[in-house]
């Protein structure tokens, strides 16, 4: 029922949930960021790594940036999601992979961008993740709301064209492992109104 889901802005003692969420959103692509961590020595795990991501209050995409969904008080999902500033057009992707993402994103300078939205499995189908949508197209403040997602993510488009959502751009994916999916990444954008 989705009168026992609540949402609310995540806290900072939710961080490792968070970045455990965030890996379900991602599909994988967070956990093999933030292996870079490890390589540096500077954690003993991914996840360890993620969870410091989390809790860098100077990171985009950290815990104040985050809203979470709660049944029955406990953590089902998340949304992250903030301005998209004139400032991306001046970076450079740190890795081939982050290539055709960040040029999606420099199409919609200006909009809301919405960087996650994941749902535990066990909480999906009950409303969760268009509740968390739908907060995040509120929170937009009346500009225009984007998101990427994969092409083979079927279930995730059939929610943001349901909700006024249209595909906007493609572009091919980097692989970031040797046995990775090949597909494309897809830019959706719901307009004013």
């Amino acid at each position: 029922m989705a009168d026992d889901i609540r949402l609310r802005p995540a806290k900072r003692k939710d961080a490792a949930e968070l970045a455990i969420l965030l890996e379900i959103a991602s599909r994988g692509l967070s956990s093999w960021n933030w292996y870079i961590g490890v390589l540096r020595d500077e954690t003993d795990t991914a996840f360890e790594y993620g969870l410091l991501q989390m809790l860098d209050e100077n990171q985009p995409g950290g815990w104040k940036e985050t809203i979470v969904a709660e049944k029955d008080g406990e953590i089902a999902g998340l949304s992250i999601g903030w301005p998209l500033g004139q400032s991306i057009l001046e970076e450079e992707p740190a890795h081939a992979v982050y290539e055709p993402l960040l040029a999606l994103q420099k199409q919609v300078v200006g909009n809301w961008f919405i960087d996650s939205l994941g749902v535990y499995r066990r909480f999906r189908g009950l409303g969760i993740g268009r509740r968390l949508l739908e907060n995040e197209i509120a929170r937009g403040g009346g500009r225009p709301v984007s998101l990427i997602t994969e092409s083979y993510n079927e279930r995730a488009q059939a929610l943001y064209k349901g909700t006024g959502f249209r595909e906007v751009a493609r572009r091919e994916a980097v692989p970031f492992h040797e046995n990775g999916t090949r597909h494309e990444w897809v830019l959706f954008t719901r307009e004013v109104g």
